[in-house]
């Protein structure tokens, strides 16, 4: 019987390979699963929270490709679900809308955003590399990845229930394709004979020429969108932390955006995203490079630990203590998405200082945790968000 209790270095699984699984990469990938670390407890009470968007079935189009991710891959998924979207140089994703709202954040290249809003206000954007866009429920907008990259590009997206499903979007040539003609030439005031080539079905995507600048633009009577649906994330300056950097926005410096929030995380090796826990919303992660070890506590004595590799996603039900623990040697970088207009966070290491100080006297922690009322020195005052490597003897800190 094979005991191993390693934080699952490769090395420690030689052993176990064979007596356990022959697909060792899989192996690899997930160590913390064939050798689980010690404080793991509670298999059935930790939801699984890890979906590898390459093993979702793709969804191939002449001109991109999509998949998505929803409670069918991810059951602990039930309030957020994504789709991984490509589209070629110059490809179109139709005109199209949904029962939820749309946030996305792009991966890879740059796409030229449009949209019509319930007044006729009309908006033409580019949302570049790291970028975001959000549409509110029902508002029409289609996507054109632009010819900066020779390869298109890519983007996520994110919506509000864990059941979406992308294959339910509402699109433009589909309404068209099942409304009789002689409706729709009433409706234009126009001869029949102009919609006589419309698509039979859907497009859903389709290739075309690359899109020209933002400024060609049609003019719309009714004037443009009063703020923008695109925010240049990219362009926003991170805040520098010990063990890495963060950017985070919210409806405070998105205005449209209001029902979600977005943290971009960048972790050193050897740093770690401090443990923390969300107070109301679930959290949507999707890591864009890099290997993580994340662990969960789920209370009741219950934990779990989860590797991850960049294209996976992660999830994380409210109130659930968590860290994210770069476990290679090069760039962790992660996005926590969330269904709310404000970014929250409550932090372990900030809480504990906080509460030691308000409580009189000390002595409780001390009979709580067994920490010495000296040892305070190595609790921030303030929240360290990403943390560096373990400090040194001595070491306090700031």
């Amino acid at each position: 019987m094979i005991t191993c209790k390693s934080h699952g270095h490769p090395s420690a699984l030689a052993a176990s390979r064979v007596a356990l699984s022959q697909n060792v990469p899989l192996d690899l990938e997930n160590p913390d699963f064939l050798a689980p670390p010690t404080t793991d407890n509670g298999e059935v009470s930790v939801p699984n929270a890890k979906w590898p968007f390459r093993v979702s079935h793709n969804r191939l189009q002449t001109g991109g490709w999509a998949r998505q991710q929803n409670i069918n891959q991810l059951p602990a998924a039930t309030e957020l679900a994504g789709v991984d979207l490509h589209l070629e140089a110059g490809a179109i994703r139709e005109i199209y809308w949904h029962t939820v709202p749309e946030r996305a954040y792009v991966t890879k290249g740059s796409v030229q955003v449009t949209a019509v809003n319930q007044l006729g206000q009309n908006f033409v954007g580019t949302a570049n590399q790291g970028d975001l866009w959000f549409f509110p429920a029902g508002v029409p907008h289609s996507l054109q990845a632009t010819n900066a990259t020779e390869d298109g590009t890519e983007f996520l997206l994110v919506f509000d229930n864990g059941t979406f499903d992308e294959d339910g979007t509402f699109l433009i040539t589909d309404w068209l394709a099942h409304t009789p003609k002689e409706v729709i030439a009433k409706n234009f005031q126009a001869p029949i004979s102009v919609f006589n080539e419309l698509p039979g079905e859907e497009l859903y995507i389709f290739p075309a020429a690359s899109p020209g600048p933002d400024s060609d633009a049609p003019v719309s009577p009714y004037g443009t969108v009063p703020n923008s649906y695109t925010f240049t994330m990219s362009q926003m300056p991170a805040i520098e932390l010990s063990g890495g950097s963060v950017k985070i926005v919210d409806s405070h410096v998105f205005s449209t955006s209001k029902t979600t929030a977005v943290a971009e995380v960048a972790v050193n090796p050897g740093g770690m995203r401090e443990p923390h826990w969300h107070p109301t919303q679930d959290k949507w992660t999707y890591f864009l490079e890099g290997n993580a070890r994340v662990a969960v506590f789920a209370s009741e004595g219950n934990a779990g630990a989860f590797n991850f590799q960049g294209g996976d996603i992660g999830y994380i039900p409210a109130a659930h203590g968590h860290y994210v623990e770069n476990t290679g040697n090069t760039t962790l970088r992660f996005l926590e998405v969330f269904k709310t207009a404000t970014f929250q966070d409550v932090s372990l290491t900030q809480t504990l200082y906080l509460w030691w100080l308000a409580l009189t006297p000390p002595a409780m922690i001390e009979a709580t945790l067994n920490i010495n009322a000296e040892d305070l020195k190595y609790f921030s005052k303030t929240k360290p968000i990403v943390v560096g490597p373990a400090p040194v003897n001595g070491t306090t800190i700031a």
